[in-house]
């Protein structure tokens, strides 16, 4: 439950959540708009995730500043990216605005942020084919990937689904645990008490595959 909740497989969690009596039930609305989210980041598309990241949750970047730092390094690098291969050094110009707007002060007190945005810079200084290895690498889609995942997670973790995915499916899993161990005989109590008080109807629920082969966005 916890892996469809958090990788963005609303249908299969919606229905793993019906056919298990779990409840709360999905939130399959705020499921798709974190996948959403997410492919926005995988795109490149920096700009408009923040956008609907400020949308969903409006406190989050502001909570995490470091989080909304490296979004808007990734944005940095996406604008260096479209004009790398454009003549003359007016095509720096936006980037080094951009830079200077959004994320200078942002660095000036922290060691890391300012290493990491004067690293950031050096792709708008020389060509690609002049890059070292190190700067190479904040071109490589990875970095759109490893970002999509930390939102992803921080978006989670700001809502408390991913407690509540796993505070279920705990419970769930106890109650099969325990009725296959009453199953094969085993000495057990008439009832384990975990001290969650409002779930005690779960035992009568089982875990079942549902088979599904939804696919997920990415």
């Amino acid at each position: 439950m916890d892996y469809l909740v958090s990788e963005g497989y609303p249908e299969a969690a919606a229905k793993f959540a019906t056919e298990a009596n779990l409840s709360p039930q999905v939130d399959v609305d705020s499921i798709n708009q974190r996948v959403e989210i997410r492919n926005l980041i995988h795109e490149g598309d920096i700009k408009t995730a923040i956008e609907k990241i400020n949308d969903l949750n409006p406190q989050l970047l502001d909570q995490d500043t470091s989080l909304h730092f490296y979004l808007l390094r990734l944005q940095l690098i996406e604008l260096i990216r479209g004009c790398m291969y454009e003549p003359g050094e007016a095509s720096i110009v936006p980037p080094v605005n951009f830079a200077m707007e959004h994320l200078s002060a942002r660095a000036a007190e922290d060691d890391q942020l300012r290493h990491d945005l004067e690293q950031t810079m050096c792709l708008a200084v020389f060509r690609p084919d002049q890059l070292i290895p190190p700067l190479l690498a904040l071109l490589d889609h990875q970095m759109r990937r490893d970002m999509a995942k930390r939102v992803n997670e921080a978006m989670l973790n700001s809502t408390g689904e991913r407690t509540k995915a796993k505070l279920f499916d705990l419970v769930k899993l106890r109650a099969w645990s325990e009725e296959k161990a009453r199953e094969s005989k085993k000495e057990l109590p008439d009832h384990l008490d975990i001290g969650l008080d409002s779930t005690n109807d779960t035992h009568g629920g089982h875990m079942h595959g549902n088979g599904n082969n939804e696919t997920m966005v990415s």
